[in-house]
């Protein structure tokens, strides 16, 4: 498999998430562990996702260093207030969090936790992969 590949179904499992957050907490009757998260900031959260999915879309089908940095930055700034929602959003967190209840997601938001760390990992690797060079 090249990294090319590798790259690819990374953003794919990114616009999963992207998606998946937006849909999930837009459904605040059915969240666990809910906070109320204001709607500014989750529109704030899809608006980036889906500006850093584009630009690196385009990036990696036409790479340019200025491009690749530029998507980078998006996707930073995309994963940063990702895992900040997720740190409000989950049960003993901090005053915000309320106890978790079932949802027809998942028990408790270890959903959200897996989808967010691999974002923040998919990120650095999209950030080694533009730094190196390699993969576009």
């Amino acid at each position: 498999m090249t990294i090319e590949n590798v790259l690819w179904m990374l953003t794919a499992l990114a616009a999963v998430v992207v998606l998946l957050t937006r849909m999930r907490l837009s459904a605040v009757d059915q969240q666990a562990g809910h906070a109320q998260i204001p709607m500014s900031i989750l529109n704030a959260h899809t608006v980036i996702g889906v500006l850093a999915l584009g630009v690196w879309g385009y990036y990696l089908t036409s790479p340019s260093d200025l491009l690749g940095l530029g998507a980078l930055s998006a996707w930073w700034i995309e994963a940063i207030l990702g895992v900040m929602i997720l740190a409000r959003w989950v049960p003993g967190a901090g005053r915000h969090a309320a106890p978790a209840t079932d949802d027809s997601w998942a028990q408790g938001p270890s959903l959200s936790i897996l989808g967010h760390v691999g974002l923040v990992l998919g990120v650095a690797f999209f950030t080694y992969c533009v730094v190196t060079g390699r993969g576009v």
